[in-house]
């Protein structure tokens, strides 16, 4: 989820007009090998990802699969700061919310549920675009061969980068924000004094074990020695938050420098140093969402200097028959 409130939020315009005849001629061109297209939205931990998800689905035909191995699990909405349905604008939303708490839910899990989301999409001639910071189940979901993912399916890679500096300080308010809202209440609502063990399910979530000791220790304290506690398990969270920052760049890093995976970067620095609303929504804008649509609809419409097996399919078909804005009628 992005660390900025929903209110600044600003739906996508159509940026770009693609010639219908062009676009014709690529998707119903019976000759040349077609894989249907997927999209992933990449980055660390509060840059907007989810932000950037509902701007491209709605401004194309697409619905959403979450690849946040923590969100996907049932319960504890502030301390995984999933995406409200208010905020999903109506966008269906695969892989969210979905899965028991005590499950031990892995990496192959999500492969193939993720698969089956992908494919149950692109039959409704939609758009699957993949959203989450798990980057070590999305490697895994692409690279692994036994789900054939590179060989059936073009990828188009979007990664929502903030420096680190600027994204420590985003997250550590985002934790100020979301204990605001309830979180220490939300995760006293699960806490099991016999069970200490957070490895497993939801209760490996960040912001759940640093509170352990706090809910144990808090009823034999005097009000100073529980605010001390509580700070310290709050601080914790911080640390912790841009501890996960710093490995899923490093994971980011790995995947596009040494695996040479082909990431589009997309400097949204500028939006969270700006504490205007209109002004960080104009930079949001313009350097996120206007550069991703453009990215997505040349993706769609094979204009990128590409591979020249890749070909538009199902989504530009629809889009057309539609009338979409994104595509010129003349």
């Amino acid at each position: 989820m992005s660390s900025l409130p929903m209110q600044m939020w600003k739906q996508a315009q159509p940026l770009l007009k693609i010639p219908t005849s062009l676009l014709k001629k690529e998707v119903l061109n019976p000759w040349k090998q077609q894989r249907d297209k997927v999209v992933f939205i990449m980055g660390a931990t509060g840059t907007g990802k989810s932000r950037l998800s509902i701007d491209l689905a709605t401004s194309f035909p697409a619905e959403i699969i979450n690849s946040d191995k923590i969100q996907v699990y049932k319960g504890l909405d502030i301390v995984t700061n999933k995406i409200t349905r208010q905020e999903q604008c109506g966008v269906p939303h695969h892989l969210l919310d979905i899965v028991n708490p005590n499950v031990d839910y892995k990496s192959k899990d999500f492969c193939l549920m993720a698969t089956h989301a992908v494919e149950s999409i692109l039959q409704q001639d939609k758009l699957p675009i993949i959203v989450g910071g798990s980057n070590s189940y999305i490697e895994s979901l692409v690279s692994d061969p036994k789900y054939g993912f590179k060989f059936n399916y073009d990828c188009c890679f979007l990664w929502v980068d903030v420096s680190v500096s600027v994204l420590h300080k985003s997250v550590s308010n985002r934790v100020d924000k979301m204990v605001q809202s309830g979180l220490v209440d939300e995760v006293r609502g699960i806490f099991d004094p016999y069970n200490s063990d957070y490895t497993r399910g939801i209760r490996q979530a960040i912001g759940v074990p640093e509170f352990d000791t706090f809910f144990r220790t808090e009823h034999h304290l005097d009000e100073s020695d529980r605010d001390k506690q509580l700070q310290g398990a709050i601080s914790e969270i911080k640390e912790n938050t841009c501890k996960l920052v710093n490995k899923q760049l490093k994971k980011i890093h790995i995947l596009k420098h040494l695996k040479a995976w082909e990431l589009y970067r997309l400097d949204a620095t500028e939006v969270f140093n700006n504490g205007n609303e209109d002004v960080a929504n104009d930079a949001w804008h313009k350097m996120v969402t206007q550069p991703s649509l453009e990215i997505v609809t040349q993706f769609l419409s094979n204009t990128r200097n590409l591979d020249p097996n890749f070909s538009a399919r199902r989504v530009l078909r629809n889009m057309i028959e539609q009338n979409h804005p994104l595509i010129a009628t003349a």
